[in-house]
């Protein structure tokens, strides 16, 4: 049987099924047409402005190393203007995120862009691995997710940007949108499809990536040969995530579509007034400053169930928790503070 001529440019010969649109192509035309689909992304939603700083979150996998390739390609091949960093989060992980920031600090060098990594032991004065000795292996992703995001937007603070870009691809935002459907979770469930997030004492967050399948992802960094550690969290098979992941590949397998429709579905939910007038409006944590929909935001609360030794019950009611000052021998986040800024967006799209 012959070989398979590329869908697009006719003359070279396909070597890679696109898992989204199941075109057969070669590999220079793929690599077009995956940068086309996310420098499209990045100005249909009008993600940056000329002069932004942003922090690209780095943690050393296929997603965020891909970021980071694409994000100073794009960057320089149509004059977005921005001033690129990596920014990692180390959680404190021995034998995953220590080797995994060997690799961040390889693209650094790779890529050429400023590096700036900041640990849960600085900032909070806990290692996951401190916190899994105590409260053990379920809910510890609790707690990872909610210092991550916290130290994400505190890097970034320290760094002086106006936008933080992360690796979630469709896949991840599909499992989110089905996770929180599973759990009830009608709050998350209307914004879990946004592309850019932004609160006001927050520092501007996005998905490049909103539509890119992970298989896509996999492909460039694997034909680009792209230097990323492949391990998984050995503090994350348990995870509820995994079920749900597993849930969206056996759809995928029936009906590769079924990612791209899950997140279609997604954007399409209205939460109901009478539901939304039920939601605690946003303010900010009386002992840290950072955003919170209670007097103690989400990490404060955590962190002192850990310092108190009962981090376990801080997950299941953290309400419990007083906003007061905490006694002087415990610990505490540093108070968080950030100003905005404003300039004009990017609208060149590429067809």
């Amino acid at each position: 049987m012959p070989p398979k001529i590329c869908a697009l440019c006719h003359t070279a010969r396909a070597i890679i099924k696109r898992p989204k649109t199941g075109q057969q192509i070669c590999k220079d035309c793929f690599f077009i047409v995956f940068e086309t689909e996310v420098h499209n992304t990045i100005v249909e939603a009008q993600l940056f402005q000329p002069g932004d700083r942003v922090a690209i979150g780095a943690s050393g996998g296929k997603d965020s190393t891909v970021l980071a390739y694409v994000m100073k390609a794009l960057n320089e091949r149509y004059s977005y203007g921005l001033n690129l960093f990596l920014l990692s989060i180390d959680e404190g992980i021995t034998g995953y995120r220590d080797d995994s920031l060997e690799t961040v600090k390889r693209n650094q060098v790779q890529y050429q862009l400023p590096l700036k990594i900041l640990g849960y032991d600085e900032l909070y004065g806990w290692t996951m691995d401190r916190v899994v000795s105590q409260i053990g292996r379920k809910n510890n992703c609790t707690f990872c997710g909610v210092f991550r995001r916290q130290a994400l937007d505190r890097g970034a603070a320290a760094l002086g940007v106006d936008h933080i870009v992360t690796g979630h691809n469709a896949d991840d935002i599909a499992e989110t949108v089905l996770m929180n459907i599973m759990r009830g979770d009608i709050a998350r469930l209307g914004r879990c499809t946004l592309i850019c997030t932004q609160s006001e004492d927050t520092i501007k967050r996005s998905k490049p990536f909103k539509y890119a399948y992970e298989k896509e992802i996999v492909m460039y960094a694997y034909f680009k040969k792209l230097d990323y550690f492949s391990t998984e969290c050995i503090y994350s098979p348990d995870a509820y995530r995994g079920h749900a992941r597993a849930f969206l590949k056996n759809l995928e397998a029936a009906r590769p579509s079924a990612i791209i429709d899950i997140i279609h579905s997604g954007e399409a939910f209205e939460v109901a007034d009478s539901v939304a007038q039920t939601m605690k409006a946003q303010q900010t944590c009386k002992r840290c400053g950072y955003i919170s929909s209670n007097d103690l935001c989400k990490a404060c609360t955590l962190l002192e169930g850990l310092e108190r030794g009962v981090g376990s019950m801080a997950v299941k009611d953290g309400r419990r928790m007083d906003a007061s000052s905490p006694p002087d021998d415990m610990r505490t986040i540093p108070f968080f503070q950030r100003a905005p800024t404003t300039t004009v967006p990017i609208t060149e799209v590429i067809e």
